[in-house]
């Protein structure tokens, strides 16, 4: 497939995260006067984010973001969601944005900020503020069991400005990512591409989603077995796996995942969506998903198949199925108090010193776009 991007760059850039850091922070844990293991998986956390940040002591999560990528799919139309086709997505958003929905109110009581980036979104962009649309690919994406998502070039496009949003999110300081999706028939298309990666047929792949009847699952899961079968041609090229059979916001989503790991940008996934995507971000990008957290178990079993091969464990399992990064966004206090714990200097070896290094240049996406 011809693209204008060159997907081998990001195995060579992609870099595990600081390994002294992490033993560092392993030190500062067993300086704590408290039983060995003590404070469980607030332990690994704070080692975590000792290597992604590549400091110990930890750095206190002082900005984080909800980060919610949007977009619609045409198999929506076949009824495969209890959300409305038309029009769901789009409420969704307008909801986010104006505070009421469940992500924001979160949002707001852990201190994080929130941005929605419509990709493919079917509603007029005049709908939404110009920094929400400002990387909109197209209206809606392809029916996929019968159809492309995307054109190869649309897919590009998508892809790039899922790496254009990480550069700017880096350069305006998050230090922490909390990435979520809108869309309606999001959780089909998310099943396909899981379900095409793991080599499993449609039935171990379809879950409820937005909590479709047994009619709506078989329904679904025939969707899923015929979508499956345009995907597995294009298996091993990654954009035209996400052109055949993902969507706009899918791209994007792989994207930023991939780019966040070279500007060592820490993600903590969400629901079947983030995961679907990691799983191709991680077909390019080997040591990508050290750079990412699973932040809940949301019941999906493609969820589940995604996070076995990424070999991730869920931080918590809150029966949180609604997407929108809402069962990530719980994991938020978990990370700040793992966080807290290990920046706090009472009781606590004093930090190690350290040589002063000078940060390396990280490329950013057009500086990548730019030596293809």
């Amino acid at each position: 497939m011809d693209t204008t991007v060159d997907l081998d760059t990001f195995s060579s850039l992609v870099e595990r995260p600081d390994e002294s850091a992490r033993r560092a922070a392993d030190e500062r844990w067993k300086a704590l006067d408290r039983p060995h293991g003590g404070l469980g998986r607030l332990e690994e956390l704070g080692s975590w984010l000792a290597s992604v940040q590549g400091h110990s002591p930890v750095r206190p999560l002082a900005a984080p973001k909800v980060l919610l990528f949007a977009g619609d799919h045409g198999v929506a139309a076949l009824g495969v969601s209890e959300l409305a086709a038309d029009g769901g997505t789009a409420a969704r958003v307008r909801a986010v944005l104006d505070g009421t929905a469940p992500v924001a109110v979160l949002a707001r009581r852990f201190g994080a900020r929130i941005r929605v980036v419509d990709v493919a979104v079917d509603a007029d962009p005049s709908d939404f503020p110009d920094e929400v649309v400002r990387h909109r690919v197209r209206r809606g994406s392809g029916r996929i069991d019968v159809e492309d998502a995307l054109s190869p070039e649309e897919t590009a496009r998508a892809f790039r400005a899922g790496m254009a949003v990480a550069d700017e999110e880096a350069d305006a300081g998050t230090d922490l990512v909390v990435l979520g999706d809108l869309g309606v028939g999001s959780t089909t298309v998310a099943a396909v591409l899981v379900g095409a990666l793991c080599g499993t047929d449609a039935a171990a792949v379809t879950g409820r989603g937005s909590g479709i009847d047994d009619r709506l699952w078989m329904v679904k899961c025939a969707t899923v077995r015929d979508s499956l079968r345009r995907a597995r041609p294009v298996l091993g090229d990654q954009l035209a796996l996400l052109a055949a059979t993902g969507g706009a916001d899918f791209a994007a989503i792989t994207g930023f995942l991939l780019q966040a790991a070279v500007r060592r940008l820490p993600v903590v996934l969400d629901g079947v969506v983030s995961a679907a995507c990691a799983l191709v971000a991680q077909r390019i990008a080997f040591r990508a998903p050290e750079w990412w957290r699973a932040g809940q178990a949301s019941g999906e079993p493609a969820q589940a198949k995604a996070y076995d091969r990424l070999t991730l464990l869920p931080l918590q399992d809150q029966m949180i199925t609604m997407g929108e990064g809402v069962g990530a966004l719980m994991s938020l206090p978990l990370l700040q108090a793992a966080a807290d714990t290990l920046a706090e200097p009472t009781s606590l070896a004093p930090a190690l010193p350290e040589e002063p290094r000078e940060q390396p240049k990280l490329p950013s996406a057009a500086d990548l776009l730019g030596r293809i």
